[in-house]
């Protein structure tokens, strides 16, 4: 399932740095100048899971396999983008192309590395949720209202197009927008840039990074950026000294990655056999064949029935047989919609 989330600042906020600490490796160019990122950087990356070396120790697999997040490293948006300033076109297809926004705001201090309009994280925000609102008023713009015999799908997009441009000449996102599930249907081929779900990530000094901080009425974490980096190669009580210095409780990155998942609309469901234990990404409100379709499309087709324990069910129980025996183990049909942390055997007809 390749969902992305894509990292949108200004430039030389810590974008690329945070891409490549993200990556544990030199991918995306680091540099101190604007725009050295132009074509988008892609990275895979593991959703950290706790759960999945307690089940194969249940189990005896030696084989884990994580769930995995798309990040996308776009390059440094500028006032003027709507209108083509400093490649804004090309930048704002970008970020048309992935399923969700981390905006990236610079909260450290270092005199080495230029400030390309940077004020404070809250007016960063402004200037980002700006250029993006006059994209999509560019978009709305080139509908025009209907005339004559209209059908009821353009009574029903043209409402939708109405409701948003209020927001948006207001300063407001479209997703935002009270729309019914009809309106919210005829306006997604416009692929609005404010109606994709968001998150802020403050790339802040490592004195400062611990500080809990909102940004507008965003979800906000706090991380450094060149602190993460720093953790790539240490091992797991290096970290954890490093993080206890600076009263950091976690890594910024897995607490990023988890949010993220989260973001684009994504839960896992988990199976645990002796050749490995994984754990599969759906879509929030999947059903049991929609989910058995993620391991091999002929398995749903060919779905018969699912058989389905809770995750500490199965590791309070010690596995499937002793699931069964205290009747914690059940059998779900094709309506059946899979919720977080279900531990799952489909049986299908091949």
């Amino acid at each position: 399932m390749s969902l992305q989330a894509g990292f949108v600042g200004l430039p030389n906020v810590g974008k690329s740095t945070l891409f490549n600490a993200l990556l544990s490796r030199q991918v995306a160019e680091a540099a101190n100048y604007p725009f050295c990122t132009i074509e988008p950087n892609v990275g895979v990356v593991e959703v950290p899971d706790e759960r999945l070396p307690n089940l194969a120790e249940i189990v005896h697999s030696s084989k884990l396999v994580p769930a995995a997040v798309e990040f996308v490293d776009i390059a440094g948006l500028v006032e003027g983008a709507h209108k083509g300033e400093g490649l804004g076109n090309q930048f704002l297809t970008h970020i048309r192309e992935v399923n969700a926004i981390i905006f990236v705001l610079r909260n450290f201090s270092d005199p080495n590395v230029t400030k390309a309009g940077s004020t404070t994280p809250a007016d960063d925000l402004h200037i980002l949720e700006t250029e993006l609102q006059l994209a999509d008023l560019n978009v709305l713009e080139k509908q025009k209202e209907p005339k004559g015999n209209v059908t009821k799908e353009e009574k029903i997009r043209w409402s939708a197009v109405q409701k948003i441009r209020l927001l948006l000449e207001d300063g407001q996102n479209a997703r935002e927008a009270d729309l019914t599930e009809d309106e919210e249907k005829e306006i997604k081929s416009f692929s609005l840039l404010t109606k994709k779900p968001a998150i802020v990530v403050l790339n802040s000094d490592e004195e400062t990074v611990a500080e809990n901080k909102q940004v507008a009425n965003y979800l906000t974490i706090s991380l450094c950026a060149k602190l993460e980096e720093q953790m790539n190669g240490l091992d797991v009580s290096e970290r954890k000294e490093l993080l206890e210095a600076y009263g950091i409780n976690e890594p910024g990155l897995s607490t990023l990655i988890k949010t993220a998942y989260a973001l684009l609309g994504l839960i896992t469901f988990l199976t645990a056999g002796e050749k490995e234990v994984r754990a599969w990404p759906i879509r929030d409100g999947f059903k049991a064949p929609e989910a058995a379709g993620t391991i091999h499309t002929d398995f749903e087709k060919g779905f018969v029935k699912a058989k389905v324990v809770t995750y500490d069910e199965f590791v309070s129980h010690n596995g499937w047989k002793g699931s069964q025996e205290a009747g914690k183990v059940r059998l779900e049909g094709k309506e059946y919609i899979v919720r977080e942390g279900d531990v799952i055997e489909f049986m299908v007809n091949t």
